[in-house]
């Protein structure tokens, strides 16, 4: 079992095939996403504003440190990973944000996940092409 500092708050987010462990605590407002810092780690302004949303819509940006360990997935869902996560944490953090959090969608997991490939099928869906001699 992983050993906790006493005043760090954990949360995990998921989304796709991706995991994000999240730890945050009070401090300053560094980001730190798998030993790198998040402008390295997130080159695309979209998947940053998605990592920070929690953040920014609480007001906790410059009032928390936030620690991410994310593996599996690609980029995009590594990022909506950490979204939950840090949402989550926040909420243990403070219960009065998790109405705000919810009202902004933040707390809702995205469920689509790729369809698995069926038999018979050369993917989830789509059949073998058709000839007609």
């Amino acid at each position: 079992m992983a050993v906790v500092k006493s005043n760090e708050i954990l949360g995990t987010g998921r989304r796709k095939s991706s995991v994000a462990r999240v730890r945050i605590r009070p401090g300053e407002g560094a980001i730190r996403i798998n030993d790198r810092e998040l402008e390295s780690y997130f080159y695309n302004t979209r998947q940053r504003n998605a990592v920070l949303a929690p953040l920014e819509q609480t007001g906790k940006r410059t009032e928390i440190d936030v620690r991410i360990r994310v593996d599996g997935g690609g980029i995009a869902g590594q990022a909506d990973a950490c979204k939950l996560g840090i949402a989550r944490a926040l909420k243990k953090y403070d219960e009065h944000l998790a109405d705000g959090l919810r009202d902004s969608g933040l707390l809702t997991r995205d469920g689509r996940m790729k369809e698995r490939k069926k038999y018979g099928l050369r993917g989830a869906r789509r059949g073998t092409q058709f000839s007609k001699r």
